[in-house]
């Protein structure tokens, strides 16, 4: 293969976002003679798209002497961005920022240049990340202006995405998905990149996700899948996040399995040495559906790999001690997420678990507060799932109290709002609470159809502690047994079961014939529905029952 002709193969494959091909034809023709300018831009794109970060800095660091020594100031500018943003995806933030400064110095030193609006992008985030959002979105503006300057629309969109954060964070709500939007209408028209597309595609997501907006989160969402689905060599940094977002809605609508093959194809995307400092998300996603379909060691491994990436493992490590019968745990772990909380929508991250906990934990004045803080949230964002969360936490902060009636209805509206976002799992929660309150008022009908359902959609999804626990529930045993209805003495076996003791040892231990123990095995293993002394050893271990 000559130079025209793998440089002819090299861009149709660019056009066409066939980012691997692109890659091998660029590098061949390279090896014959040095590329154009416009050309090893082109490669350091699908590079960068592909995660191989050294090859798109190498690349890009090219690019940039070309472009400066030409007198191309706004091209080296655009050079330098690109060359931050791959640095930081490998975690060379030093690096990243050195290029910034020299790309600044340039800008600097030569006429007013548009492109310069480029620089601006990083500050903006780095504003966002301090906390100072009016000043995020005036730096955003400037890059908006200057962007409509020179015709840019990679510039004009990742800007406009970011001022619509920035206003989100300032709880001028509307204004900010309204900005969203306009950027999400740019991506999806094809007007914007790879790269932006990309990026705008999970932050505009992510957003979504922390503003609990979950119609738009999955409107977005659904439009990156078909996105990613045209473009199958769109391997890179980028497309690990895009399958945390996967796997997050897929576990809203309940599809759990798919959920977790999605997860777990982000943590190995992420994990290559390009994009770790993403990592933590998608483990933390994976912890999460391992905890709900009961999982506890794999949930408990996630997690901490999630920490390790530098990922906060709450509120899920702390709701996975409190399903093990850790309750002091739990309330010392989101106690301490609760306090490092940047900013409101943070702690309505945490709020719903946090009155979970204390309830638990028997503080009742701590979920009374936590529910009003929650509220106070809610209405101020006034989004459907926020409600539904309050909703759920004032019903079970009724329910300790003694209040039925007002359990009866925080619960109902709960269970209305989670139905109409279609999000099985809240709404099989929130039903058990209906269940409760109509118990307590005297309507055991109600409540015998309505914990019914609950167990019908707990076992659909496959969440097997919370139908554990809605089945104790529904039997009339008090919320937070973990034992599966054990008696004493079979708690008492399963306790020298998991200390390792024979049936010889445990029936001279409590005095009892080797067939009584036998017997006493039979029952704990059918009511916890294991099929070894091992497994119920793991479960005494999980669920706190080998404590004294």
């Amino acid at each position: 293969m000559d130079v025209a002709e793998a440089l002819t193969t090299a861009r149709r494959s660019h056009r066409t976002q066939a980012w691997r091909d692109a890659c091998e034809a660029f590098a061949a023709a390279d090896r014959l003679a040095p590329l154009e300018i416009d050309d090893l831009e082109e490669y350091a794109e699908a590079a960068h798209i592909l995660g191989r970060g050294d090859e798109a800095v190498r690349l890009l660091q090219r690019a940039y002497g070309q472009r400066a020594e030409a007198g191309e100031v706004g091209g080296a500018i655009k050079c330098a961005f690109w060359l931050h943003e791959a640095l930081s995806m490998k975690g060379e933030f030093a690096h990243a920022g050195g290029w910034l400064a020299r790309a600044a110095r340039l800008a600097e030193a030569g006429p007013r240049c548009a492109e310069a609006g480029y620089l601006l992008l990083p500050e903006a985030e780095r504003q966002t990340e301090q906390g100072d959002h009016a000043a995020a979105y005036a730096t955003a503006a400037r890059a908006v202006e200057l962007a409509q300057e020179c015709g840019d629309r990679d510039l004009a969109t990742a800007a406009a995405h970011i001022q619509g954060r920035a206003r989100i964070k300032q709880e001028r709500v509307e204004e900010g998905l309204a900005l969203l939007d306009e950027a999400m209408v740019a991506v999806t028209a094809g007007e914007t990149s790879p790269r932006v597309s990309g990026w705008v595609y999970c932050s505009v997501i992510a957003a979504c996700g922390e503003l609990q907006e979950l119609r738009r989160a999955r409107e977005w969402t659904r439009a990156l899948s078909s996105w990613l689905d045209a473009r199958p060599q769109f391997t890179g940094g980028y497309s690990g996040l895009c399958l945390v977002h996967r796997s997050q809605l897929l576990q809203q609508l309940g599809d759990w399995p798919d959920a977790v093959r999605q997860a777990e194809d982000a943590c190995e995307r992420l994990t290559q040495g390009y994009g770790e400092m993403l990592a933590g998300m998608a483990f933390y996603q994976l912890g999460e559906i391992h905890r709900l379909r009961g999982e506890p060691a794999l949930a408990e491994q996630a997690y901490r790999q999630a920490g390790q990436y530098g990922c906060e493992p709450q509120p899920g490590l702390a709701l996975l001690r409190l399903a093990q019968g850790r309750p002091d745990l739990a309330a010392s772990g989101i106690r301490r997420a609760l306090g490092e909380a940047a900013d409101r929508l943070a702690r309505a991250q945490l709020l719903p678990a946090y009155v979970e906990i204390v309830l638990a934990a028997g503080e009742l004045d701590a979920a009374r507060e936590g529910t009003a803080e929650l509220a106070g949230i809610a209405q101020d964002y006034d989004r459907p799932a926020l409600h539904a969360h309050t909703g759920y936490a004032r019903a079970a902060t009724h329910l300790a109290e003694g209040d039925a009636a007002e359990a009866l209805t925080a619960a109902r509206r709960a269970w209305r709002l989670w139905r109409d976002l279609d999000v099985p799992y809240q709404g099989a929660r929130a039903r058990v609470l209906v269940a409760l309150a109509c118990r307590a008022l005297g309507d055991e009908d109600t409540a015998v159809v309505e914990f019914a359902a609950a167990l019908e959609a707990f076992g659909r999804l496959g969440a097997g502690p919370d139908r554990t626990l809605a089945e104790s529930l529904a039997a009339g045993r008090p919320a937070g047994d973990t034992t599966s209805g054990l008696t004493p003495r079979e708690i008492e076996v399963l306790k020298l079961v998991a200390a390792g003791g024979t049936n010889h040892e445990i029936a001279q231990e409590l005095f009892l014939s080797e067939k009584t123990v036998a017997r006493h095995i039979s029952n704990i293993l059918t009511k916890l529905d294991v099929g070894s002394r091992t497994a119920a050893a793991a479960y005494a271990f999980e669920h706190g029952l080998t404590r004294p």
